[in-house]
């Protein structure tokens, strides 16, 4: 990246995000499912449910639990081979898309029952939490549950001092002083439901990081909520 242009070696500007795609209803025996393509990251989900919950001692009667599972394919791109099967960054990242979605979502509606949203990442180049969690959020729409808002997620951070949106791997791996913070927000209300960080920054770097994130998400949102209208209003035509 060059430090005397306003370009990032992509030739985005650095407020700009990686062209993104979607899909929805992609995976047949699903109850809902989604396609989030960010750069070359790709995240599909699908949700089953809800479930009755097994085994019963793990059930809940006043509410039902949300299950996620992220999962790297072991040649999906960037960086080292992924070994397959679950591992201990696997698994913090399920944890942190559950994390994400559940301020969305009233599991008091499911007692006893079980969401399960698989995330698969079959090619990647940064942010691939992010874009699970995006396709994650369109799943669960796809399946009808019922939602408070959508989430949409991405990455910000700093690379030598300047701000960015939508880290690539190539600017994670950048030599010198990197900070890289996946966010994510509800975009009707603008609830923070992700925070972390990986680096230092100042608080005022922090600010204006979170500033950022907001105002892309806001783009993010934007090709979630077209996609799903789009698939739900071509049913509708189909039907009449």
């Amino acid at each position: 990246m060059d430090k005397n242009s306003d370009k990032r070696t992509d030739g985005r500007k650095p407020e700009e995000l990686r062209p993104i795609s979607a899909r929805v209803g992609i995976i047949r025996k699903a109850d809902g499912s989604a396609m989030f393509r960010i750069g070359d990251t790709i995240a599909y989900a699908a949700v089953y449910g809800p479930r009755e919950l097994y085994p019963k001692f793990m059930q809940d009667p006043t509410k039902g639990i949300l299950r996620c599972r992220y999962n790297m394919m072991p040649f999906s791109g960037s960086g080292d081979r992924v070994r397959p099967g679950p591992s201990r960054r696997s698994t913090e990242i399920s944890l942190v898309t559950e994390k994400a979605l559940l301020p969305v979502l009233n599991l008091e509606e499911f007692p006893n029952a079980v969401l399960d949203v698989f995330i698969d990442l079959p090619q990647t180049d940064a942010g691939t939490r992010c874009a699970g969690i995006c396709a994650a959020s369109m799943a669960l729409a796809d399946a009808g549950i019922f939602m408070r808002d959508m989430v949409s997620a991405v990455a910000v951070g700093m690379v030598n001092g300047r701000l960015l949106a939508d880290l690539s791997y190539e600017e994670e791996s950048t030599e010198g002083e990197v900070s890289d913070m996946p966010v994510a927000f509800t975009p009707k209300t603008g609830e923070l439901t992700l925070l972390q960080l990986d680096g230092g920054v100042t608080k005022t770097e922090l600010i204006k990081a979170l500033e950022l994130g907001r105002k892309v998400c806001r783009e993010i949102y934007s090709v979630q909520k077209a996609t799903l209208k789009e698939k739900y209003s071509g049913e509708s035509g189909e039907e009449d």
